[in-house]
């Protein structure tokens, strides 16, 4: 039988996206020591999945709110919801977030909007929402994800990377407005990795994503859960990003889009990788393929 740490078995952890990717990995990481969850994400069936699923492995509370964080309304109410089940959230993490690989002139304009409105608009109104109700009580904590792609220029991924340099500029500057207030902000940073974000982005034949070795899921949720814990302001997960980071920090904006364009461009490998190995996350791509009537396994750059 999992233990129970007493300390957490009256706390409450949101997280957005927490059906698949380090959403999920981190909902196991804070089920696992005890905390409740809130898990927001879209999909009503996947959601009551993975409740059902903490629920049983680790005899906590898991409440699934499903919203749609492209709607610039989901926001408010996902507060309102939380606020009339009478629950103070003491940790929230903003990990929804989706990219869109081509071209920008190539992709249609309400599709970079929406990624704007899910990675940015959203990912404040959460924060505006609860950190105001954290402060008032003299303690909390938010983790947000960042992006190695947030510290350099990324050509076939420019919306996307541009809203992660701003949640990491955000979140940096929130952490030194809030020194003294018992409040933390911890902005993660990870390479790529293997979850579904790819899939989403329609971004399968990239070079990074068919030939580079991925990060795991698990990895990048448990540096930025124990970051968070500790009440750092900054993680960068894994060697390899710590690196690219460094790079990018080193060389100009120019040579790192020179850089990230041969990144994203198309692979010419027959054998590269097309599916997730995270079981979490093959499983939601299996259920967005099912409801597109694609057949599970089949590969669609």
């Amino acid at each position: 039988m999992q233990n129970t740490n007493l300390v957490n078995r009256n706390r409450y952890a949101l997280i957005t996206g927490a059906t698949s990717g380090f959403g999920y990995e981190l909902a196991r990481l804070f089920a696992r020591d005890s905390y409740n969850l809130i898990l927001v994400a879209r999909s009503e069936e996947r959601l009551q999945e993975i409740t059902d699923e903490l629920k049983n492995e680790f005899a906590i509370e898991a409440t699934p709110v499903a919203a749609d964080l492209f709607r610039p309304e989901a926001a408010r109410e996902i507060y309102d919801r939380v606020a009339q089940m009478g629950i103070e959230v003491d940790v929230l993490v903003n990990d929804a977030g989706q990219g869109e690989w081509g071209k920008f002139v190539d992709i249609p304009l309400e599709r970079s909007l929406d990624i704007i409105q899910l990675n940015i608009s959203s990912l404040v109104a959460l924060t505006k929402y609860f950190v105001a109700d954290m402060v008032a009580r003299g303690e909390g904590k938010i983790l947000q994800l960042g992006s190695e792609a947030g510290k350099a220029p990324m050509p076939l991924l420019s919306v996307y990377a541009a809203t992660k340099a701003f949640v990491i500029s955000f979140s940096t500057a929130l952490s030194n407005e809030l020194k003294d207030t018992g409040v933390t902000i911890t902005v993660l940073l990870p390479g790529a990795a293997d979850t579904d974000f790819f899939h989403k982005a329609h971004g399968e034949a990239s070079k990074t994503y068919r030939e580079e070795e991925l990060q795991t899921p698990q990895e990048v949720a448990k540096d930025g859960y124990e970051a968070l814990m500790s009440g750092e302001s900054k993680i960068i997960s894994g060697s390899k990003t710590k690196m690219h980071v460094y790079m990018a920090n080193m060389m100009p904006d120019e040579a790192n889009a020179a850089n990230m364009r041969k990144k994203m461009e198309v692979s010419d490998k027959q054998d590269g990788r097309t599916y997730p190995q995270h079981d979490a996350s093959a499983r939601e791509r299996d259920r967005i393929n099912e409801t597109a009537g694609v057949e599970s396994g089949d590969y669609h750059a």
